[in-house]
């Protein structure tokens, strides 16, 4: 499987495919490299809500929006609970969870915008990132799925809401980026019981004591799927965020003491 993320510097991985199709698209995904942030959030963390120094935190924001020529004011990034609702960004929210969490959009996983010079960010360390672009309306948006934002489909409403928007299904492209793999993502029947059982046989590896290995980005590509989305139309990448511990922060390999990647999706306005 062709990788869809490519090495843009040290700092952060591009969609280049994406990036072909229209140069003034920036859309991404950091690694771990190339900021100030000290141990265990060592280097490039962009998440305030973990114990790290707000002060470095938002100079690492600072020197990945110089490298996007993408500035902090006009970045958008939503709360994050793992539910499903979405926001359709307009110019009222540049800015919104840019320079701290607390004027983050409220309750918000996913972002879609069409406007120049905006740019959608979300958080990961190990949950599924879910990237979409229709070239043909220049409709964009980013998602944040865990196991509960992926189980509850937010794949399948963000689908739903560019439609609304009048986004051909077949023109939509989505790309999954990197995540926690199937190898290293047990999970109990709890967790378990909540995927539709059509998909249970594609998804799920029963291990002993009601445990289970769950396949988050096949999850997600079995529902997309599901939707209409055309399987040419889903890039998947190949990244593990806790196998590839020199490049990615991971939530269950630091045991929750780690530090976060930021998601990217914009244009820059020329």
């Amino acid at each position: 499987m062709n990788e869809p993320f490519q090495y843009s510097n040290e700092s952060f991985l591009h969609i280049e495919k994406w990036q072909k199709i229209n140069p003034s698209l920036k859309a991404g995904f950091t690694t771990r490299k190339g900021g100030i942030s000290k141990s265990p959030y060592h280097s490039l963390n962009f998440g305030f809500h973990v114990d790290d120094l707000a002060a470095d935190v938002l100079e690492n924001r600072k020197i990945l929006a110089q490298k996007l020529e993408i500035p902090l004011k006009d970045w958008v990034t939503g709360e994050q609970v793992h539910h499903t609702e979405i926001k359709v960004i307009d110019d009222r929210d540049r800015g919104k969870g840019s320079l701290t969490n607390l004027d983050a959009l409220k309750g918000i996983d996913g972002l879609i915008t069409n406007k120049k010079g905006v740019l959608c960010t979300a958080f990961f360390a190990d949950c599924v990132p879910l990237f979409f672009y229709d070239p043909v309306t220049s409709y964009i948006g980013i998602a944040h799925a865990g196991w509960k934002g992926s189980v509850n489909r937010m794949a399948e409403k963000m689908v739903a809401r560019f439609q609304a928007l009048g986004v051909n299904i077949s023109d939509l492209l989505v790309t999954i980026g990197p995540c926690i793999s199937m190898e290293q993502y047990e999970v109990d029947e709890v967790v378990a019981s909540h995927i539709d059982y059509k998909l249970r046989g594609k998804v799920l590896i029963e291990k002993d004591n009601n445990r289970y290995l769950l396949n988050l980005k096949q999850l997600n590509v079995e529902i997309l799927l599901q939707t209409g989305i055309l399987r040419h139309n889903i890039d998947v990448t190949n990244y593990c965020t806790y196998n590839d511990k020199d490049i990615f922060f991971s939530h269950r390999r630091d045991k929750g003491r780690t530090g976060r990647m930021l998601g990217f999706l914009g244009y820059i306005d020329s």
